[in-house]
């Protein structure tokens, strides 16, 4: 028999593809979305997707009174850092408040073991080269914020008793599946390598590079880029992990290696062919210069070998990915 996962925010990007390893990997996979940020078109086939939003007792009840699942894994919440400095009080009543109602829901039908997408951005500005999970964190802006705070409320509840919980912090998620079932779709990405992506293929005039003076050897922001395929499988273990040791742990999701913007831009126009078109920009509030994982927690853990751990095959899967979409459209 099929172990049972619930999965919320699985018509999301990264959300998707984890309920597609899921389902590759022989699990049954049942999604919860508002389709607020999500879209349909992610969602897995053979996923049983229920559209309601995660604070719905009556509704989130019913679900998990339909079967029994073996853990939840919790991807749903607002993640664009520049709208969450514009509407702070918005981030922190989905991101906190909302997860909360849902995760104490799930409590009270004996649903107790959670995976939470939670983000890298907790350390703030790391005066490491590379970022432990021990080390300080920091948060510079309400979404950073709001994930710390359930991180936080996991870790307190873990203590009363009430569940376990593995936290996994994610570096810059970005690629596609190779299959291309799943990839990101977004109106409002500001994510780098997206972008770049979208200007490519004609979708955009430009890539604007956001400060390049920054104490970095090229003067553009460094950063750890993991290809979303890779970060499934991390879910995937920290999964078979927790329901077999029924332990809580919190991990660094990222490859260890850093790529300045400039050296994304010079990657993507070697596979192109040819230069793409930029233009400097002002810095971004609350950039850091500098940020990449250390992950040698993971890996000592889990033996874990990525597959796609290249800059070039992450560029590519993604301008694939972005050409699929041009079609489509």
């Amino acid at each position: 028999m099929k172990p049972n996962i619930l999965l919320t925010g699985g018509a999301g990007y990264i959300g998707s593809h984890v309920a597609q390893k899921l389902i590759d990997s022989g699990f049954s996979v049942t999604i919860i979305d508002n389709l607020i940020t999500g879209n349909l078109k992610l969602v897995p086939k053979k996923a049983i997707l229920k559209i309601c939003d995660i604070d719905d007792t009556k509704k989130i009840s019913k679900i998990l009174n339909s079967k029994s699942f073996t853990a939840v894994l919790h991807f749903a919440g607002l993640i664009r850092v520049d709208e969450s400095v514009k509407f702070p009080k918005k981030y922190f009543l989905y991101n906190y408040n909302k997860s909360k109602d849902f995760i104490e829901t799930c409590i009270s039908h004996g649903l107790n073991k959670i995976i939470f997408s939670s983000t890298a951005s907790v350390y703030g500005k790391p005066k490491s080269i590379e970022v432990r999970e021990n080390d300080k964190l920091n948060p510079i802006n309400p979404y950073a914020k709001s994930k710390l705070r359930f991180e936080n409320y996991l870790i307190k509840k873990k203590k009363q008793g009430k569940l376990n919980y593995v936290i996994l912090r994610y570096f810059n998620v970005a690629g596609a599946d190779s299959k291309l079932r799943s990839g990101l779709i977004s109106k409002y990405s500001t994510h780098l390598i997206k972008v770049a992506c979208e200007v490519a293929v004609g979708k955009k005039k430009k890539l604007i590079i956001n400060g390049n003076n920054y104490n970095t050897r090229d003067g553009t922001p460094v950063r750890d880029y993991i290809h979303v395929s890779d970060l499934a499988e991390m879910h995937i273990k920290c999964l078979n992990y927790m329901i077999k040791s029924k332990r809580s742990d919190i991990f660094n999701c990222g490859y260890g290696r850093g790529y300045s913007v400039n050296e994304v831009i010079e990657n993507l126009e070697k596979i192109l062919g040819r230069k793409i078109k930029i233009e400097i920009g002002p810095r971004r509030l609350g950039d850091t210069p500098h940020v990449v994982s250390n992950i040698s927690k993971f890996k000592r853990k889990f033996s874990f070998k990525p597959k796609f751990d290249d800059i070039k095959i992450i560029l590519k899967s993604a301008l694939l990915w972005e050409k699929k979409l041009k079609k489509i459209r």
